[in-house]
């Protein structure tokens, strides 16, 4: 399965680390795409726990959940690590110890693959994140290599382009004229 803008995003069943359900040492929990519909969700993998880059991207969403809320978008992120492994760096990491979305954990890979993320022979994600509409069609896609970190507010600037609905220019930013 490839994906394609326009298309419905792949759906998924899968474990996760969810740090927010008591804010103490959170649970374990299952996440489905299908419970998200009437939602925007912003996907995001990384491409492993315990590592240097990860936890700036991940601790950036975390401080910008509240934006994405007000945008009616549930964030997810997603690595091929474990629940365990989510919880381990999440109690160690002081910076994680605060996390306000879920964890995937893509163990099987499956998740990674059908993103068309995944690196087979190392058994990781690369850097991709995805916009997915209410009705769960993929609206925007981006994917950079592992050591390039993304950027939230272009996230947040390209989610709210698509929930304007209208032609929305280079570097077109809230609040700015759409095109007619």
């Amino acid at each position: 399965m490839t994906v394609q803008i326009g298309q419905p995003a792949p759906d998924f069943t899968v474990q996760a680390y969810d740090r927010t359900k008591d804010g103490t040492d959170g649970q374990f929990t299952t996440i489905k795409l299908a419970d998200l519909k009437g939602k925007w969700t912003c996907l995001f993998f990384y491409p492993l726990d315990f590592t240097f880059v990860c936890p700036t991207e991940i601790v950036a969403f975390n401080k910008a959940l509240g934006e994405f809320e007000d945008r009616d978008c549930v964030v997810l992120t997603a690595s091929t690590d474990s629940v365990y492994s989510h919880k381990g760096w999440c109690d160690a990491h002081e910076d994680l110890a605060s996390m306000g979305y879920p964890m995937l954990a893509d163990t099987s890979h499956s998740l990674s693959r059908d993103y068309g993320v995944l690196i087979e022979e190392k058994g990781i994600a690369l850097r991709g994140v995805f916009l997915i509409d209410p009705n769960g069609v993929t609206r925007w896609i981006a994917i950079h290599d592992l050591g390039v970190g993304r950027n939230v507010d272009e996230v947040l600037r390209v989610l709210d382009a698509l929930q304007t609905d209208k032609l929305c220019p280079c570097n077109w930013k809230k609040g700015e004229e759409t095109i007619n």
